[in-house]
């Protein structure tokens, strides 16, 4: 008997006396560093991202410093384009600064069903539309007004240019105040959707000229005041819900928006020019602009050497066709064409800071293949003062009453 049960331990599958070998600390944490980052990068391709906010575009819905969650799921995750890329960083390295991906391999776009449609008013997170080429020494500048700023010659032969693709481009958050197929207009910087004015969010702000009868205004220290012109003029950068407070306060004659640019007025310095660029056919401005009707996907356009400037851009830059004006004719794809049919769906995206933010009306059309999510709700938020306790853990949609 001991024969046998001696040979059954020594070749059954396994012996009674072997222990199974023991992963090393080293190889433990490296099997875990993986899981961790595998795990994250598909939460953060599919599900949401943190993201936090810059500048002072959206003020006061959205304050420097939030930090918030976009939500993938609401529109849909939309399929890594360039996938061959540093897991958890989105287009720069942090240490080296250098590229962080390779555009060797580049998928077409793709969106995987989410819970809903980009809807007006929603506040979104998208890929800069013209941030496919980026001046290294001015990364945060936008390429094409340094080019009408300074010239593009000089900026070619001055500056290194770096190009990127689609999902590489800088994340940019704003509220989506036109959807595919709406007419926008805005007058004396109020907007205008359909013929009818959009609504008002209490925390929107607008630059107002506020005149007094001598003396500066006894107002709250939270209110900003952006320019003192003299003892009588001064300019805030106010909130809808501050202007009654403002007109209450001691020594204010009168608050009126601050309207920079008559209608009909192109201004004159091409730092200052608006989408399309075009000051001999669209004499348009920040404050009075359109209307402008944002494409719609199947929807046909006349194109004309008169309206081109409107749609190069998309064209060519956005949904990948060759365009040549000749002769004062338009061919694209090597044909001569007098109309056009829009592959995308496009958005027209503005900052609640209206006179402090770089938006649609300088860059344009926002395409469906540049969304990133929609915000979602902050997690942490701090200012000059600390953590501003009273934000976390707040959804969008509270934050903009």
């Amino acid at each position: 008997m001991a024969f046998w049960k001696k040979k059954e331990e020594v070749t059954g599958n396994t012996t009674a006396g072997e222990k199974k070998k023991k992963k090393s600390v080293i190889r433990e944490w490296l099997d875990a560093a993986v899981f961790a980052i595998v795990a994250a990068t598909i939460i953060r391709t599919f599900f949401f991202e943190a993201y936090t906010i810059p500048t002072g575009s959206m003020e006061g819905t959205m304050l420097v410093n939030d930090y918030l969650f976009v939500s993938k799921l609401a529109y849909g995750p939309r399929v890594p384009m360039t996938p061959l890329a540093i897991p958890l960083v989105h287009n720069t390295l942090p240490l080296t600064g250098g590229k962080s991906y390779t555009d060797a391999v580049q998928w077409k776009y793709r969106r995987i069903p989410g819970f809903g449609d980009v809807k007006r008013n929603d506040v979104v997170v998208f890929n800069f539309p013209a941030g496919d080429t980026v001046v290294t020494k001015y990364p945060d500048q936008d390429y094409y007004m340094l080019c009408r700023a300074m010239g593009r010659e000089n900026v070619l032969a001055n500056m290194e240019i770096i190009t990127r693709p689609v999902d590489k481009k800088e994340n940019y958050i704003k509220r989506c105040v036109a959807i595919a197929g709406d007419v926008i207009e805005v007058k004396d910087a109020r907007i205008h959707i359909n013929g009818s004015e959009a609504p008002l969010f209490p925390h929107s702000k607008l630059n107002y000229l506020v005149t007094t009868n001598g003396n500066m205004p006894g107002a709250g220290d939270e209110l900003e005041l952006a320019e003192r012109f003299n003892n009588n003029f001064y300019r805030y950068n106010l909130a809808n819900d501050q202007v009654a407070e403002m007109q209450k306060a001691t020594n204010v004659v009168s608050v009126k928006p601050l309207i920079e640019y008559a209608a009909g007025v192109a201004p004159q310095a091409p730092a200052d020019w608006v989408f399309p660029h075009d000051t001999a056919n669209y004499k348009w401005n920040r404050d009075n602009f359109g209307p402008i009707t944002v494409p719609k996907k199947g929807a046909t356009v006349a194109l004309t050497a008169q309206n081109i400037a409107m749609y190069r851009r998309i064209i060519r830059n956005y949904e990948g066709n060759t365009l040549e004006e000749r002769d004062g004719k338009i061919f694209i794809n090597g044909k001569e064409a007098n109309s056009y049919t829009f592959a995308m769906d496009y958005y027209w995206m503005m900052g609640d800071n209206r006179h402090n933010s770089l938006d649609s009306r300088y860059w344009g059309f926002v395409p469906a293949d540049h969304i990133v999510g929609k915000a979602w709700f902050v997690w942490l938020s701090y200012g000059e003062n600390g953590i501003r306790w009273k934000r976390l853990l707040h959804g969008i949609g509270s934050l903009e009453k």
